[in-house]
């Protein structure tokens, strides 16, 4: 196998398959033992193989090779930079294998001999567009595998070539389907590396061994992860079960690319629309792309047999033919390409009543969200009115109308529904942390601690005015904050640290501070609010304070529209909205400019005590649209403010413990600022 690619049937890659070829190597990984201890350009050290991010914070891989890590775990590198040449280690857990453990005896690892590798951290990543369809790569004839294998002249080196699909060994059926290749060398190292179907542009298998002393090898299909296990409880949410879980976020990454005003670069859905035959059936790369994302907005089927009895009432479709079975929404549109539809009406008509299935589909009530199903609705609706008869359409307004009755039943069943008790943070002691940058000396930090007793009380602890570099300011208030959480901690239930800082200073990432008592960050053992010194004179604060109180609360982004940075209005605006309204800034930022700063000021004063702001550094290009999404549901869920420096405290902890799901609200911070619980006073402490 050589690294120049060879391709198409003269040898030479068209530019959109050039393109993916691209997007492909980008999504590529290395996996080592942790922690690898090696210079990048070493051959061998503690390389075990390939893999490929299938989803954000998913990495795809061998079971042979993910397993042997240590303790379950392996570091993952990546180029974090697309244009650069420099690799990032992360780390990652193991959290699913098949089988789980190699068998005792002679011979090679069991098919289906796959693994997802859950990151530990978040960061930013590429991520491969992976088939829905059953069986993909052995509807292939040619196929591209891409790998890290040593070089001739030592090292690593991303290696890619062409093979062709020549059978499997094993059915269907088989638990330990395999599939055959010949053409190139597979390289030692390549195993878990993506095998990709560059005439429909999407990856179709994985490369799982290479044969001795010939060319070619055997590799295993995506379809084969439909057989992880199924949770023992019913799957209500995606995050019940891995496999909805992956795909979920798979199927929002793309279709987030694709519909983004703010992303600049070439997406997979615009390589695949430029193919010679573009993927996706009647519906295309770009419809398909969409609705597979709005179908990843809804909660999974509630097993496989509900999504086979779903599909066997439609004309034409005979899931069961497609094994293993479908699992998910997505399999499902997949088991409709082999439909015996007629024309190209016949299979919109099919996708379409597939969707409204999908909408009417018996779940667990409240799961379904009316602006998740009005989202999947609108799609149906806009393809019925371009393909499908009037009568049909009126069929559709219809059956949608019975649908949206029965959700917005549900939604007011679960309005009525006892709230969990509070948590009421303003009756209890809480720590005050006051960090002022000085004016006259250039990032030189002041800081007083301070514990405040629920009768309004202020209990002085320590502080510093001699100024210090931010970079010292943990260490040197650590012992000062031990000693105020001692003070007003209680079995169980830690006191709420509350962070004083002018709206500049919002970014301060306090609660990414690690004390030496614990060993954790701050963010991941207490709640966290930021507060300011500055009110604003808005005499409605009270009002809106209250409201949060007794109404359930709702997100609204300021400034952010589309995925482009916009200006916060001016306040004559933000008066306007509801008082129970959290806003949301999006593009707040490590280190604010002049005007992200002048916008909190607006936002206070406009009489708002509860505000959301994620501080992870953005680009002009950045795709926020999970962010929009996952904090609009946390705070919807979250129901009344009270609660959010609870709900925010335990996303930390679910970053802070791998949990992917969580991993958006990496950077997120809120302001809480209690009206009713005014500041202890910047004299309370004497100076020494």
């Amino acid at each position: 196998m050589t690294s120049e690619d060879r391709g198409g049937a003269e040898g030479v890659l068209t530019p959109a398959q050039a393109a993916l070829m691209d997007l492909v190597q980008d999504a590529t990984v290395r996996i080592h033992r942790p922690p690898s201890g090696y210079a990048q350009d070493e051959p061998a050290g503690d390389f075990l193989g390939s893999g490929f991010f299938v989803a954000p914070s998913w990495v795809l891989t061998c079971a042979h090779v993910a397993t042997r890590g240590e303790d379950g775990m392996v570091g993952v590198w990546f180029k974090a930079d697309r244009y650069g040449t420099e690799l990032t280690e992360v780390p990652g857990k193991v959290v699913a294998a098949l089988p789980a453990a190699r068998p005792p005896g002679p011979g090679g690892w069991p098919a289906p001999d796959l693994a997802l590798i859950q990151l530990q951290r978040p960061v930013e990543h590429p991520c491969v567009y992976v088939t829905e369809r059953s069986e993909a790569m052995l509807r292939s004839r040619e196929v591209r595998c891409v790998g890290w294998a040593p070089g001739q002249g030592g090292g690593l080196q991303n290696r890619s070539g062409v093979c062709t699909v020549k059978g499997s060994y094993g059915g269907s059926g088989d638990a330990e389907q395999v599939v055959r290749l010949d053409g190139d060398w597979v390289e030692l190292g390549m195993s878990g590396g993506p095998l990709v179907d560059l005439v429909r542009g999407e990856v179709v298998g994985v490369v799982k061994s290479r044969l001795d002393g010939h060319q070619g090898g055997t590799a295993v299909g995506i379809e084969r992860l439909r057989t992880l296990e199924v949770p023992a409880t019913p799957v209500e949410t995606e995050t019940d079960d891995i496999y909805q879980a992956v795909f979920h976020a798979h199927d929002r990454y793309h279709a987030d690319r694709h519909t983004s005003a703010a992303g600049s670069e070439r997406t997979w859905t615009d390589a695949q629309s430029e193919l010679a035959v573009p993927p996706g059936g009647v519906l295309g790369p770009k419809l398909r792309v969409d609705l597979l994302g709005r179908l990843a907005e809804l909660p999974p089927p509630a097993s496989t047999r509900a999504l086979l009895m779903l599909l066997d009432r439609l004309p034409g479709v005979y899931a069961r033919d497609h094994r293993p079975a479908p699992r998910g929404w997505r399999d499902g549109l997949g088991a409709l390409y082999d439909a015996r539809a007629r024309d190209r009406e016949a299979r919109f008509e099919l996708i379409v009543r597939y969707c409204m299935g999908v909408l009417a589909a018996e779940r667990p009530c409240g799961q379904l969200s009316v602006r998740n199903a009005k989202a999947l609705w609108g799609w149906v609706k806009r393809i019925a009115d371009v393909e499908l008869p009037r009568d049909l359409r009126r069929l559709l307004d219809v059956e949608w109308a019975g649908i949206r009755l029965r959700l917005e039943q549900n939604r007011q069943s679960s309005a009525r529904a006892p709230a969990a008790e509070p948590v009421l943070y303003g009756d209890r002691d809480c720590v005050v942390l006051h960090v002022d940058l000085q004016g006259w000396s250039r990032d030189q930090y002041d800081w007083r601690v301070a514990v405040d007793r629920r009768g309004g009380e202020a209990e002085p602890v320590d502080e510093d005015s001699r100024g210090a570099p931010l970079g010292t300011v943990p260490d040197r208030l650590a012992a000062a904050l031990t000693e105020a959480f001692r003070r007003c901690d209680e079995p169980g239930s830690p006191a709420m640290l509350q962070v004083v800082v002018a709206p500049a200073l919002f970014g301060l990432p306090v609660d990414d501070w690690v004390l030496p008592q614990s060993g954790q960050r701050l963010g991941a053992v207490r709640p966290v609010v930021l507060r300011s010194p500055y009110q604003g004179p808005a005499p409605e604060r009270p009002a809106r304070w209250n409201a949060g109180l007794a109404t359930g609360i709702r997100a609204e982004v300021v400034d952010c529209e589309d995925e482009l940075r916009v200006r916060v209005p001016e306040s004559s605006w933000l008066r306007t909205l509801a008082h129970e309204t959290v806003p949301v800034l999006c593009r707040y930022g490590t280190r604010p400019d002049p005007d992200v700063t002048a916008g909190v000021v607006r936002l206070l004063d406009s009489g708002f005590g509860v505000a959301l702001l994620q501080r992870r550094t953005t680009e002009a290009d950045t795709v926020c649209k999970e962010f929009h999404r996952r904090v609009a549901e946390a705070v919807s869920d979250t129901r009344t403010h009270d609660r959010l420096p609870w709900k925010i405290h335990e996303l930390r902890r679910g970053v802070s413990a791998g949990r992917t799901e969580m991993y958006w609200a990496a950077g997120a911070a809120l302001y809480y600022d209690d009206p009713h619980r005014p500041l202890p006073g910047t004299d309370f402490l004497e100076a020494p």
